[in-house]
Formats: C-alpha cells, structure tokens, sequence
C-alpha cells in the first residue's frame, strides 16, 4: 500500500477503523465539521500529492449529510492533486430509485452517480448493490462486492440440515435461489404486494416450510415491514424456526419495536451501516464484519491486481 492514504467521513468510523487495522496502516488525517448554519467544512492535514487516495463513507443516515460530506472529500483531494481518488461506499443510499416508477419522479440512483463522477471519483468501491445494473449509472469502474460468502459461512456454522432459504418478494428470487443451492437447502417465495412507499402485505408463501428451519434473505431492511409479514406468513405455514440474514441494517423508524416483537429468532446484518443505539441493544441482532472484504478489496484495488475472487 505504499503511495496510497485512506481517509474517512463521520458515516461509520468504527468500519474505517477495523478496514485500517486490516490493511496495517494509519487513518489519514482529516477533519469533517460543520459550520453553525449546518453547511460542511473539510480539512485535509497532510499532503496527498500524487497519492493513490480510498475514502470511505457509507451514504446513510443522515443520508444527504454523509453523502455531501463525500463529495466534498472527493473536490478537496481533486483540488489537492492526488494521482486517483476512490470512493469506498459500503451502503449506497438512493440505491432504491433506481428507475422511474411514476411520471414526473427523477431516478436518484443516476444523479447520485453522476454527481460523484463530476466531483472527481476515479472509482467507486462498494457492497451488496440494491440492483446489479446501477453499475452501468457510472462512466468510472464499480467494484459491487458481496457480503454473500460472510453470511453463507455464518449460517454453515449455525445451522446445519433441514433448511430453507427464502426470499422476501420476487426481486430477490435470485439470491434467495444461489444461497440454496451453495448450502444444499430449499427455496420458497414470499408473494408480496406494496401498497405504498415502505408499506408491503406478504399474500402467500411459494413452497415447503412447515418443520424447517426458515432464513429469509434480503440485500437491506428498512422499515422492517416486509421482513415481519414474510416472517408471519412463513410462521402461519408451520415453519419451526425463523431467521433473517440481510447485509445493510438501514433500520429507520420502529423497524427495531417490530423486530423485538415479532416471530424472528435472530436478525443478522453486516457493519456497512452503523446500528443505532435501539439496534443495538437488540439481543435478536447479530452483526458480522465486511472490514476484511473491503480491506482487501482495496489492497488488490491500489496494487493493480484481480478482485474477481472477490465477488462471490
């Protein structure tokens, strides 16, 4: 790693730090604060001429505050004349408009991408994707990594026959279905209808769940209320055991009241997003750490090698 500097925002410092203590080197020096009238000043305290330059800063809440705190890293280094400046964004916040569902609506995932770009990224390193395609909304390279293998390995170790992988809603069959097949499990389909914005209706359960061990499967839980009638349909079909696995705990509003009351025996969640204080007095939450993946994804990154083992 020598020629290169890794810097972080306010939006996961735990995450930077156990990325740092991964690749052996010391945080960058740099200061994120903000100005009475809520406006971002950034300072960079030490030289990055010519430097290979990672920031990483996961664009969650308070989203706009994080992901204006990025750009504005981004300039100043572009300003400050480093050689290639990547954005590390392990949960890409406006992932989900991605496309226009109405008339009239912008599709926030592209301005985002774009604003990035025109800000002076070379590169954006990021995980779990709410839709693959959003890597053609760059004209720079996308490195979506994979949280897969981190809870695949988890879920070997906790569980062992008798399962069943499923997926929330039609869009996610096709995880749910490469999770079963690596560990030899079967797939069922929760047949949902969304109403409106962040409120869904789990309709019915496609396939055999009674007497298993059921571990839905999601890229993100918001507002939990998918997660909790996927969790109640499949219990109402005899499940023996329910357990969740998603990658980015978003976590907002009562999401953590309906998990603690629900019929989910665990919730486990990756550390691209930091889990608030609520969350994490949660004993149902169990949170596995992507720092090594990133950490290494950044490594192979700076040294011009292939991240593709990477991506599984």
């Amino acid at each position: 790693m020598n020629d290169s500097i890794i810097f972080s925002g306010n939006s996961n410092p735990e995450l930077t730090q156990k990325i740092c203590n991964y690749i052996n080197v010391s945080l960058g020096d740099a200061k994120v604060k903000t100005f009475s009238d809520g406006e971002i000043q950034i300072e960079i305290n030490e030289n990055v001429r010519s430097k290979d330059v990672f920031i990483i800063q996961s664009t969650c809440s308070p989203v706009n505050d994080n992901l204006v705190e990025l750009l504005l890293m981004i300039d100043a280094f572009k300003r400050s004349s480093a050689s290639r400046i990547t954005a590390v964004i392990p949960y890409y916040g406006y992932a989900r408009q991605d496309k226009k569902v109405a008339p009239r609506v912008p599709i926030s995932a592209k301005l985002v991408a774009d604003m990035l770009t025109v800000a002076g990224s070379s590169r954006v390193i990021t995980m779990d994707l709410h839709a693959g395609q959003l890597q053609g909304f760059f004209n720079i390279p996308v490195d979506n990594l994979y949280s897969a293998s981190i809870i695949l390995d988890y879920i070997k170790t906790k569980f062992q026959d008798n399962l069943v992988i499923i997926s929330p809603d039609a869009g996610g069959v096709e995880r749910a279905r490469a999770f079963a097949k690596r560990l030899h499990a079967d797939l069922a389909i929760i047949d949902k209808r969304r109403s409106a914005p962040n409120k869904a209706k789990a309709m019915a359960v496609i396939g055999d769940v009674k007497g298993k061990i059921a571990i839905i499967l999601d890229d993100m839980i918001d507002t939990a209320g998918t997660l909790i009638e996927a969790a109640s349909a499949i219990a109402g079909k005899g499940a023996r055991e329910i357990h969740a696995c998603c990658a980015h705990p978003v976590l907002s509003g009562e999401s953590v009241e309906r998990l603690a009351g629900s019929s989910l025996k665990t919730l486990v969640v990756s550390d691209t997003i930091p889990l608030n204080s609520k969350a994490a007095a949660c004993d149902k939450i169990r949170v596995l750490s992507v720092a090594d993946l990133i950490g290494e994804a950044i490594i192979r990154s700076h040294n011009g090698d292939s991240v593709t083992s990477l991506f599984v």
